[in-house]
């Protein structure tokens, strides 16, 4: 091993300049090992874990941290606990909805746009849309299309335009819901939700699209019959074709609303609606940088 007669071995120098590793908190760990206690005696939704004093004392470790850790798994929605008499932490079930507001904040700062979800969309629903064939019934059939008799006609107003672009969504979340595997309605569904609550796509749904709602309509129209007949490959066909359209349909209504808002130097809403009171209040907050 070469030597440095003042600064010791290449390995020691090696050593002492690597980087360390960042030691993970005792909270986190044993947050880990409850996971994998839950996975192996296969507890599910409701039963209890070991009461708290019986964690510490298995652990080793102090109240806090285990509370930390009980905290951490609660906030994941892993877990949830009661207090008094019967008490504890019982296993709980991560909902759909709760699971796509957690992912939902990672994208916050990510500026997501149109493109972005149309183009995950487009890949994705088209097999969704066929995945369904087979686990529709009569009522659901009736129920795709009650849905869109809510956009069967011009809106009349600026909130019953925004209804129905909602209510077009809604049509896909029914068959996010009756779709059989569980990953891929919930990747469709977290398309949907953002294209529902994503900032830009608000203020497109204030604008009344003739041409958006009925080619909409008829592709859906369309969907329903490749359904009913179980044709997988005109229902794959015909979805892809709904979301090309409905992406170049969306961009072109995108960049409108942006100039407008743009030429307009309003704030962050419709001129023909008033800011809200609380918009107005964190409008006049100074930004720091």
């Amino acid at each position: 091993m070469t030597k440095n007669p003042i600064k010791g071995s290449t390995e020691d120098i090696e050593l002492a300049t690597r980087p360390r590793k960042r030691e993970r908190k005792r909270s986190d760990v044993i947050a880990d090992a409850l996971k994998d206690y839950i996975a192996q005696k296969g507890l599910r939704p409701g039963e209890r874990l070991p009461q708290e004093a019986e964690l510490i004392t298995l652990l080793g470790a102090s109240k806090g941290t285990v509370r930390e850790a009980l905290k951490s798994m609660e906030t994941q929605g892993l877990i949830a606990t009661r207090t008094g008499p019967g008490g504890g932490a019982f296993i709980d079930t991560v909902s759909e909805g709760r699971a796509v507001e957690l992912l939902a904040n990672y994208f916050f700062f990510k500026d997501l746009s149109i493109r972005d979800i149309y183009e995950l969309r487009i890949l994705l629903e088209p097999e969704m849309a066929a995945a369904c064939i087979g686990h529709l019934n009569e009522d659901d059939y009736e129920r795709l299309e009650e849905v869109m008799t809510w956009y069967a006609s011009h809106p009349q107003s600026i909130e019953e335009a925004r209804q129905q672009r909602l209510k077009e969504l809604e049509f896909h979340l029914v068959l996010v819901e009756l779709c059989p595997n569980p990953l891929l309605s919930f990747m469709c569904r977290f398309m949907i939700d953002l294209l529902m609550n994503l900032t830009v796509c608000k203020k497109i749904y204030d604008q009344p699209n003739t041409e958006l709602r009925e080619t909409g309509r008829n592709y859906q129209f369309r969907l329903i019959e490749a359904l009913r007949k179980a044709d997988g490959e005109t229902a794959r066909a015909v979805t892809y074709q709904h979301m090309c359209a409905a992406q170049r349909l969306m961009e072109e209504q995108e960049a409108v609303v942006e100039n407008r808002f743009l030429k307009s130097g309003n704030i962050d809403l419709p001129r023909d609606l008033p800011p809200s009171a609380e918009l107005r209040a964190l409008s006049g907050i100074a930004t720091k940088h």
